[in-house]
């Protein structure tokens, strides 16, 4: 749904003979649409447009007398990923889709049990990971513990959005046991195989890509910089909901570094291009803060396609590796040289394979088939 006051997690539904139900949800129901519409045939009213909301509302009018039947109905009539936290009277569940694209994890502090989409979440709150939960997993805990009630994985293919690896964990997160962080180290050492520059120094465009200019300056030689500065009050931009907010974040995220960068060859290492409304503003503010020359280095290949399981990137028209090849891209955003890392390269630096993860951005190759032409707001019509 939109980025509006009434689309905020977590919601609360009410279950005739149950009580509430409160769920927070990670990804995106591809069929959401049908559903509601289903549901609102049955009298059923929403009151936002989050597929969060349609997922609960499915859960609280499936057949059932208990929790555990109602959930267990329900949730094979979702499509796409989903990782989801719901909260009833008596039991807390922790739920992952069976693709797997999204990341969930089960913790324990003390007597209490913890469910995160980050490993790292337990680590702030100093408890204690135990183990990721599976794909298609429906686990129960209450006063008795965890325990698992359903397995919903089917045979069919399943994979890891490697964005996570590329971009959204966070660095000190570990995503199927493998460091988020070394990952990112990889990547950047691939990158610097592949992709070679003459160069002074190597920045990385803060924070993502921290790891990945290290793991470049140390495979290349090229010493390690801070040239960019980030004002850590301003969040993601390629997130942002419109293109006007995306280029007024840009303009007040970084500060560069002149006495760093002052006719030096540069460098400059990030996660990826997505729209290309950042890169093209850092390598000005470099080159006006001094830079000789600016080598971008992209730890991932070019985005090509949307994503419909829960990273809102941007229509597929919007995508700048959709629309220009690489040369165009670099002409565009006024670089001096442009790399990409490979498929390939980005694939081994995780220690997976290319089938153990969900590669649809870059590919097109989705895990289940999907609406090409959906749309974020699929769902902003009045509600039902």
């Amino acid at each position: 749904g939109a980025s509006k006051i009434q689309n905020a997690q977590p919601f609360t539904v009410r279950a005739d003979g149950l009580g509430e139900l409160a769920i927070g949800h990670n990804g995106n129901c591809i069929n959401a649409r049908e559903i509601r519409d289903a549901l609102a045939d049955e009298g059923v009213h929403f009151v936002t447009s989050s597929d969060t909301e349609v997922i609960a509302q499915a859960i609280a009018h499936a057949p059932g007398t208990s929790w555990d039947e109602r959930i267990t109905h329900a949730l094979p009539t979702l499509v796409g990923a989903w990782s989801l936290v719901l909260l009833t009277p008596t039991a807390l569940y922790a739920i992952r889709d069976p693709l797997g694209v999204r990341p969930l994890s089960l913790g324990r502090k003390g007597s209490s049990w913890l469910v995160a989409s980050e490993t790292s979440a337990f680590d702030t709150i100093g408890a204690t990971f135990v183990r990721d939960v599976a794909p298609g997993e429906v686990l129960r805990i209450d006063d008795r513990g965890p325990v698992t009630i359903a397995d919903l994985a089917s045979h069919e293919r399943r994979g890891l959005c490697i964005f996570e690896h590329v971009y959204l964990a966070s660095a000190s997160s570990r995503l199927g046991g493998v460091s988020v962080y070394a990952t990112r180290e990889r990547m950047g050492e691939i990158l610097a195989d592949e992709h070679p520059a003459e160069a002074d120094a190597v920045i990385p465009v803060p924070d993502s890509a921290i790891p990945a200019a290290v793991g470049y300056a140390r495979r290349s030689g090229i010493p390690f910089h801070e040239g960019l500065i980030k004002n850590r009050y301003i969040g993601r931009t390629f997130i942002q909901p419109s293109d006007e907010l995306r280029r007024h974040n840009v303009a007040l995220k970084y500060n560069a570094l002149s006495d760093v960068l002052e006719g030096k060859r540069i460098v400059v290492v990030d996660d990826s291009i997505v729209r290309g409304n950042t890169s093209g503003p850092i390598v000005e503010l470099l080159r006006r803060n001094g830079a000789k020359e600016v080598h971008l280095r992209i730890c991932s290949p070019p985005i090509q396609h949307q994503c419909f399981f829960g990273v809102d990137m941007a229509r597929r028209s919007e995508l700048i590796g959709a629309r220009l090849d690489v040369e165009g891209i670099r002409r565009h955003i006024g670089a001096d040289t442009l790399g990409y890392l490979s498929l390939e390269g980005m694939v081994s630096a995780t220690g997976g394979t290319r089938a153990e993860h969900c590669t649809a951005c870059f590919t097109g190759d989705y895990l289940v088939p999907v609406q090409l032409e959906l749309e974020k707001g699929v769902l902003e019509k009045e509600p039902a």
